[in-house]
């Protein structure tokens, strides 16, 4: 999908107010594509796919797919905020990594749990986060209103082992040659100075 370009930067993290490395926690769609798209990027150092939103109890895959659990399918980025900024990760989460207009649903994937949603860890991420969605509004990206949610991080929980660098592992299953390698394309294409193979 073609998407407007971003106006300039509003705000972000100052660098110079963190020390070593950052995690950000995104929803948006099965874990699978969004867990590849972020791996691809310069200064990400590891992703996870997991759950976030509701408890430890629940966070096993059986449970969170039935939709009831609170959870959405998540992944937690580990970054160095010295060679991406926090504002560039919500660039790719925005324009790449999924569609921020579809309520409780992403392509194929329908339910709660494949909600759009910035898992905040502090009062910066929820800040940025929310110029960040100002400024999409202001610029109208999207030809449909935003629903990300912003909501506090309570929580992130691994997805079980097969769940993890599912794409490097099933490059040709069927759902990812769809649904994922697009947006690795697109990545590629879109942000060629901060794609790494």
């Amino acid at each position: 999908m073609s998407r407007a370009t971003l106006p300039d930067r509003a705000t972000d993290i100052p660098t110079s107010t963190v020390k070593g490395t950052q995690t950000a926690v995104f929803a948006g769609g099965c874990f699978w594509g969004m867990e590849a798209v972020f791996e691809h990027l310069k200064g990400v150092s590891d992703v996870v796919s997991g759950f976030s939103g509701g408890s430890e109890a629940t966070a096993h895959y059986g449970m969170v797919s039935s939709g009831g659990t609170e959870h959405a399918e998540s992944v937690k980025i580990t970054y160095d905020p010295s060679q991406i900024s926090y504002d560039r990760l919500l660039s790719i989460y925005f324009l790449v990594a999924h569609d921020p207009t579809q309520l409780n649903e992403q392509g194929p994937d329908r339910g709660p749990q494949y909600r759009s949603a910035i898992f905040f860890a502090n009062e910066e991420q929820k800040r940025v986060a929310q110029a960040y969605i100002d400024r999409l509004n202001k610029a109208h990206t999207f030809p449909k209103p935003i629903v990300t949610q912003i909501v506090p991080l309570n929580g992130f929980y691994a997805a079980e082992e097969y769940h993890q660098n599912f794409i490097d592992r099933n490059p040709n299953y069927p759902y990812v040659v769809v649904n994922d390698l697009p947006k690795l394309n697109q990545l590629r294409t879109q942000f060629p100075d901060i794609y790494k193979n």
